[in-house]
């Protein structure tokens, strides 16, 4: 599928991104989509396409966004909520993007 510009790229990365990225929490999984966290996420990652996408780079990104537990008592990292799985699928996501675009 050819993208036409950037708007359209990160929405259907989003999209991607929700459906198939999830949060484990006491072994429930809460997709990204439903978190509402899936077009942030797109968004911060759309810029590394244009790159060789490194697994640091997207870790980071992953660690910089924080998730509130607890009303806020908490605070805990995307990364830390994430299956290793899930941030392997993401990866592939991120790498099938590249080849797109």
């Amino acid at each position: 599928m050819a993208y036409t510009d950037s708007a359209e790229i990160i929405e259907a990365l989003a999209a991607d991104i929700g459906d198939n990225i999830y949060m484990d929490i006491a072994k429930w999984h809460l997709y990204l989509r439903d978190a509402k966290l899936h077009t942030a996420l797109a968004e911060q990652l759309y810029p590394m396409l244009s790159d060789d996408i490194s697994e640091d780079a997207v870790q980071q990104v992953l660690r910089n966004i924080s998730i509130k537990l607890g009303g806020g008592r908490k605070t805990v990292t995307l990364a830390d909520l994430l299956p290793v799985q899930c941030q392997v699928n993401l990866m592939d996501i991120l790498e099938d993007y590249q080849k797109k675009l």
